[in-house]
């Protein structure tokens, strides 16, 4: 916290992170009052998750290409003019949901290209040896924006939505000036080469020849994919446990309390040994977390389970976080986190999108209940698939596959 550049970033993040999360609370619920389907929230979940795909190799190529503090300021400004548009809608009074899920797609679009580059950055803040340091102030940070926005969110959508999608266009623009402003510890290399298939591709076959990257990042892709029980919270308080918008407020910012206090325990008591075997178990108990919200009608109990699934899902994205950067090669880093961004899209978006089905299909407790069984499933399989995340025991034996180090970590 005594390097200027880590404090920029820090700020940076929480702007931006406050404002998505006041955003994203009040357009799932806004969405599911004007309709009622639970379905119309995957739908939102899916149109945000296109882009990601679609630009793969477009955004990841722009990261390694530009400066990535630029890029991370211009799509910052997209997410500002998707809030703006929703400020449009709803002043309007339309009931055409149709264009909440047109300004969701141009909303993940401006997420696509951000998240690459604005991920790409942080290795390049503090010396290297800082760097898991900098991924828990990060994660912190980034959680306790979990908190605050859904409970901001939640407590104006019942002023008016209009004012809450002001707020979030305000925090989006504020969160470029400090990105601008940061200074690298060390310059990044960036490729020079005018672009290429082969080039946009290197990514992809990166992550398909590294088996711990494969392995660290599509874990994360199936058991969120069938872990989405987030998305369906506006249901579920509605439904089962029977709150209004300040109650869905605070069972949104539930998750955001998990994460943080995990995240502070994390700062202070670093992982440092079986990194690989406890990123399973958190998984496994991610899971478990889904199996008791889906099943309980107790507020208090949702409560708590939704606290413990991000406790989980923060020890996973911490090790994550640390994991693919060391393993990847700082001229392919803006690549690679542009492949990880689908995974994470897909974990994401398209999990609220297969969790809004399956709750149509077979009805909010078994979409919820059964997705957390699949999901320690997918932690048991892979322990046998991936043997070589399984045995991953600390962090400094990591490096890239062509650094002057023992091979076996990275596959």
């Amino acid at each position: 916290m005594q390097i200027p550049a880590v404090r920029l970033y820090l700020a940076s993040t929480a702007l931006a992170a406050v404002g998505q999360n006041v955003l994203l609370t009040v357009l799932f619920k806004q969405v599911f009052d004007l309709t009622g389907d639970e379905l119309d929230i995957g739908l939102i979940g899916l149109a945000q998750f296109i882009p990601a795909l679609l630009l793969v190799l477009v955004s990841g190529w722009v990261a390694d290409r530009f400066d990535r503090r630029r890029v991370t300021g211009l799509f910052l400004a997209g997410r500002g003019l998707a809030a703006g548009a929703l400020i449009l809608f709803t002043v309007s009074e339309s009931t055409e949901v149709w264009q909440l899920f047109a300004i969701a797609f141009a909303l993940g679009t401006a997420d696509a290209m951000l998240a690459p580059a604005r991920r790409s950055v942080a290795p390049f803040l503090a010396p290297k040896e800082l760097f898991p340091s900098v991924i828990a102030l990060w994660t912190a940070t980034f959680t306790a924006s979990a908190i605050i926005g859904p409970i901001m969110g939640g407590f104006i959508y019942s002023v008016g939505a209009s004012w809450a999608y002001v707020l979030a266009a305000a925090l989006q623009f504020g969160a470029i000036i400090p990105m601008i402003l940061l200074r690298y510890h060390r310059t990044p290399e960036r490729i020079t080469e005018r672009p290429t298939w082969a080039s946009a591709v290197e990514g992809l076959h990166f992550v398909r020849r590294t088996p711990v990257v494969l392995a660290t990042i599509s874990l994360d892709l199936f058991a969120v994919l069938f872990g989405g029980a987030i998305a369906l919270i506006p249901a579920v308080a509605e439904e089962r446990l029977g709150v209004g918008d300040i109650g869905y407020g605070w069972l949104r910012a539930a998750p955001g309390i998990g994460a943080a206090g995990m995240a502070l325990w994390l700062a202070r008591r670093p992982l440092t040994r079986r990194v690989g075997p406890t990123l399973l178990i958190v998984v496994a108990i991610f899971g478990f977390g889904h199996i008791v919200f889906g099943l309980t009608r107790s507020y208090a109990v949702a409560f708590i389970a939704l606290v413990v699934v991000a406790a989980a899902d923060m020890i996973s994205m911490n090790i994550r976080g640390a994991i693919v950067p060391l393993v990847t090669p700082d001229e392919q880093l803006g690549r690679v986190n542009a492949v990880e961004g689908v995974f994470i899209g897909a974990s994401n978006e398209l999990g609220a999108f297969e969790s809004g089905v399956a709750a149509r299909a077979f009805g909010l407790p078994a979409a919820i209940a059964g997705g957390g069984f699949i999901t320690m499933g997918i932690a048991a399989t892979f322990a046998f698939v991936f043997p070589s995340l399984r045995r991953i025991d600390t962090f400094t034996e990591l490096r890239p596959p062509d650094a002057d180090a023992d091979p076996a970590p990275v596959g």
